[in-house]
């Protein structure tokens, strides 16, 4: 019997969310929505405003970026699961979707368009991506995952933060899973953090890039977007 044809692989385009397709940090608007409905005092927001400004102003480094976290962590310990999901969708409707960079988020959607999967890949809460990904219409989102004992958040994750490698492997896992060709997809980073995921892409985009991997994407003659120049072109 002649053997089987294999099965035709898929496209996908995977996206980044912080300074990517979001401006600045989501776990920063997040700790504002808490702060709001009094998950966390005036001192808390504070330390967080702090790490903000220096998110924009240096770039996402991993111990920073650890600390950010760390710190939304805080928030939500002791609160329930269900408590966690309704002020994602607080802090979406607030805070994040008026900070959602037009330009990143219609090429998302042109992919969709185009018959790609289209994946939001971040550090931050998998719920905070998942609500994200359903609001622009996208396929879906990996993210970091929080424990949750008897409905309640312990403040710990559930295996590693998706930062750095953890990014890599997690979407050769979903193309594993899911039938698609990275050589064929694509993916879009603000961070040098990310040459991980976008080196095993056959698509990779510096999106808003910082200093290093600007100077990564020009040598590997990768396409480069940077909507910040643009933007501050506009408004001269």
């Amino acid at each position: 019997m002649p053997a089987s044809p294999k099965p035709v692989k898929i496209e996908a385009a995977f996206f980044d969310l912080d300074n990517t397709l979001l401006r600045g940090a989501s776990a920063f608007l997040f700790a504002k929505a808490a702060f709001e409905r009094k998950f966390v005092n005036r001192r808390e927001l504070w330390r967080f405003a702090w790490q903000q400004f220096k998110f924009i102003t240096r770039g996402e480094s991993a111990k920073m970026l650890a600390h950010i976290e760390d710190r939304a962590m805080s928030l939500v310990v002791g609160q329930s699961a269900k408590a966690l999901e309704a002020l994602v969708g607080i802090t979406w409707n607030d805070y994040v979707k008026a900070k959602m960079w037009p330009e990143t988020v219609r090429i998302a959607q042109e992919h969709i368009k185009a018959g790609r999967e289209v994946w939001i890949i971040t550090a931050s809460p998998v719920q905070m991506g998942q609500y994200i990904a359903k609001e622009l219409g996208l396929t879906g989102a990996l993210g970091t995952i929080l424990e949750v004992k008897d409905g309640l958040l312990t403040g710990e994750f559930e295996g590693r933060p998706l930062h750095g490698e953890e990014k890599a492997k997690a979407i050769k896992k979903l193309a594993k899973e899911r039938g698609i060709s990275l050589k064929r997809s694509f993916a879009y980073s603000d961070s040098h953090n990310d040459l991980y995921m976008l080196t095993r892409v056959g698509h990779p985009v510096a999106v808003n890039p910082d200093k290093t991997l600007e100077r990564f994407a020009k040598a590997a003659h990768w396409k480069i977007l940077d909507f910040k120049k643009r933007e501050l072109k506009a408004n001269k």
